[in-house]
């Protein structure tokens, strides 16, 4: 299976500290929002939900503890095992090494897909196409995809808001993601993100019209919020971080402004 996914993708999960990611700076408002989006529209407990590149398990652990079946695969080993090691009560339903374009299911055999990270780390349009298309056939029908996908502008935000453009290599890195949607990070620094599709939200919606499902939202996941310097500091303040989240909904679907979030997130139908 490793061989499935490309080796710097592979390495840079390897080496990041994607366990505790989502507990931390502005992952926060990230983990917060898409579980507020997930929440609004899955089924009442118990429902089957896979979670495809369910990564260490923070969304399979949560979904898991709400009383739902669920079912996680990733394309990388030691994140499978850091979600077996996050589910000491044992709630979650399965863990597999997996990949998202050919998914060992049965048709129709879930009610939820979450696909919170496959579809940008497949660079190849097919790719993602056949991901898509195999959320569609395992899941019954009138159930719900959960698909998210990183913005277009999120590296040129990120690089005005940590002051990143002086160093030459990242600009150019920038310039390539404006201009193509390609994130291709040459520096080694594992700061700078790996290999991943940039997504606007119109070509994220097309791409999942495309696999047969129906459109219900499509939201900016953070706001403007995730790009303050101070963020740690407004978060820590019970008061301004409720003006962040407040913002953020209240933006999250406003098509001029959703790609200034730094994920994108498709709620979709099976008909």
């Amino acid at each position: 299976m490793r061989s499935r996914i490309s080796s710097e993708i592979l390495a840079y999960y390897e080496q990041a500290a994607e366990r505790e990611r989502l507990l931390s700076g502005v992952f926060q408002l990230e983990f917060l929002r898409t579980k507020e989006v997930i929440d609004r529209w899955l089924p009442q407990p118990p429902a089957i939900v896979m979670d495809i590149g369910g990564g260490p398990g923070r969304y399979s652990a949560w979904l898991a503890e709400r009383g739902h079946e669920v079912h996680l695969l990733d394309a990388v080993p030691e994140l499978v095992e850091q979600a077996r090691q996050l589910d000491q009560t044992h709630r979650i339903a399965s863990f597999s090494v997996g990949d998202a374009r050919a998914l060992h299911r049965e048709d129709q055999s879930a009610n939820a897909v979450l696909l919170l990270g496959p579809l940008y780390h497949l660079i190849d349009a097919a790719d993602r196409q056949r991901a898509l298309r195999e959320a569609h056939r395992v899941m019954a029908p009138g159930g719900v995809l959960f698909a998210a996908a990183i913005s277009r502008f999120a590296s040129a935000l990120d690089g005005l808001a940590r002051d990143l453009l002086g160093d030459p290599a990242f600009a150019k890195i920038v310039d390539r993601d404006l201009a193509e949607g390609v994130h291709v990070n040459v520096t080694g620094k594992l700061e700078y993100f790996t290999t991943a599709q940039f997504h606007r939200p119109e070509e994220l919606e097309a791409e999942i019209a495309a696999a047969g499902f129906s459109i219900l939202q499509t939201v900016g996941v953070e706001g403007p919020g995730w790009l303050f310097a101070d963020f740690e500091q407004r978060w820590s303040d019970s008061r301004r971080q409720e003006d962040l989240l407040r913002i953020a909904r209240a933006l999250e679907s406003e098509a001029s402004i959703r790609g200034v979030s730094a994920h994108l997130l498709v709620v979709a139908q099976r008909p």
